[in-house]
């Protein structure tokens, strides 16, 4: 089943949060073409190239750009040479939408912006996915997923009180961004399907990370006091807590949200029931310092079926390679193996959601630099092979990436 099939959508973006977005057009069936530069190719390929990268076939090999870029067609574009900016606008024509995250003002430069889309296709969406949004002073900031979330405040919910702010992933404003820009391109297609327009839609993978933070938020509207880091005044829980179980690195996660699984708790362990009675900053260090010994001489495994069977939120944690190799996983078929050049054959987790049985496939791995240049150019634009040959000599297209001049 393909829900999008028979739209186009053009994507000019980089790294994760418009990858990611695209690709979950592709999933549902959209034919997405990805437009890189030899030169500023994806940076997801690669931070920087060297001429020893280049022959090695590196950007050809990141697992990163790999796993966001699946079930996309792949081009090469010099935007900033006059025709490769013609034969964009001439894709665009026949388009449905186009999604960027360039830093603010990189379209205005390339003379791309909007109004220059829609005067190629009436019809046309530009999803906008800068970091603070298309307005504002901050609009042509450069950030990546990580300033993202610093700025969205989540960091200073994390941790410890005496900690210095937490993060929680790397890069997390960029996975939610995605999911963002997805959801958002989604309603405009809608809209474009019902009315046959087009619109700009300015999204903020900032401002789309504050319902994450929203008990922050309501804490201070409601008390009039930031809240403290990793204290129960921003949530239900009466415990969280990663504990140390038998064998090499292996933990299990438990949480506590009522008196009655407390004392499931103790059961469990075989310790007293009133060992969680007190609340007093020692009795917490010292309830931890034995929930770990206790722990540590139990099966994770084991340790997690027992709790779950008192009615204690409990799991183990699972490492990556068992991920993999997971009976529930594989019982649905969620790892889809795709031979892929110069990697080899390689896992694609399959989209989370499904309308049936079956996973949705992975049709294709993520493409070579370039690899449906003849395929786009000969097909869609009506280009003949000496033209496309003429393309590469003059540096407009290519199949590699290249230094910079």
């Amino acid at each position: 089943m393909k829900p999008l099939e028979g739209i186009r959508i053009i994507d000019l973006s980089m790294g994760w949060a418009g990858p990611l977005a695209c690709r979950h057009m592709a999933d549902l069936g959209a034919e997405v073409i990805k437009v890189e530069s030899c030169v500023r190719f994806d940076w997801w390929r690669s931070w920087e190239a060297t001429p020893e990268w280049i022959e090695d076939d590196g950007a050809e090999k990141s697992s990163a750009f790999n796993m966001v870029n699946r079930n996309k067609m792949a081009i090469t574009l010099e935007l900033d040479v006059p025709q490769g900016r013609e034969l964009l606008l001439q894709l665009v024509a026949d388009a449905n939408a186009v999604v960027e995250n360039f830093s603010g003002g990189v379209l205005r430069k390339l003379d791309l912006e909007y109004e220059v889309l829609k005067a190629a296709n009436e019809k046309i969406i530009l999803l906008s996915m800068q970091p603070f949004g298309a307005t504002g002073p901050w609009s042509e900031f450069r950030a990546y997923g990580s300033t993202v979330e610093q700025s969205s405040g989540l960091p200073h919910l994390n941790g410890m009180p005496q900690d210095l702010p937490v993060m929680q992933h790397v890069a997390l404003g960029d996975a939610v961004g995605g999911i963002t820009g997805a959801q958002a391109l989604l309603a405009a297609l809608r809209h474009q399907h019902r009315t046959g327009e087009g619109q700009r839609v300015d999204l903020s993978q900032t401002e789309g990370l504050f319902p994450l933070a929203s008990h922050g938020i309501l804490h201070v509207t409601a008390t009039g006091r930031e809240p403290e880091r990793g204290t129960d005044d921003l949530a239900s829980m009466l415990h969280s807590g990663v504990y140390p179980c038998a064998g090499e690195d292996e933990w299990i996660v438990i949480e506590i949200s009522e008196p009655s699984q407390w004392r499931a708790l103790a059961q469990a362990l075989d310790l007293p029931d009133d060992f969680a009675d007190s609340e007093t900053p020692e009795a917490q260090v010292k309830r931890q310092e034995t929930l770990a010994r206790c722990t540590a001489e139990r099966s994770a495994f084991e340790l997690m079926q027992a709790l779950q069977t008192l009615g204690v939120p409990a799991t183990r944690t699972f490492s990556y390679g068992e991920l993999l190799q997971h009976p529930h996983l594989n019982s649905r078929n969620f790892w889809q193996w795709r031979e892929r050049a110069v990697v080899g054959n390689q896992p694609n987790p399959s989209a989370p959601y499904r309308y049936g049985e079956d996973p949705l496939p992975v049709r294709n791995p993520a493409p070579t630099l370039g690899q449906h240049n003849v395929e786009v150019f000969t097909q869609q634009l009506g280009l003949a092979q000496e033209e496309i040959d003429q393309l590469a000599e003059r540096g407009v297209i290519g199949w590699r990436p290249r230094m910079p001049d």
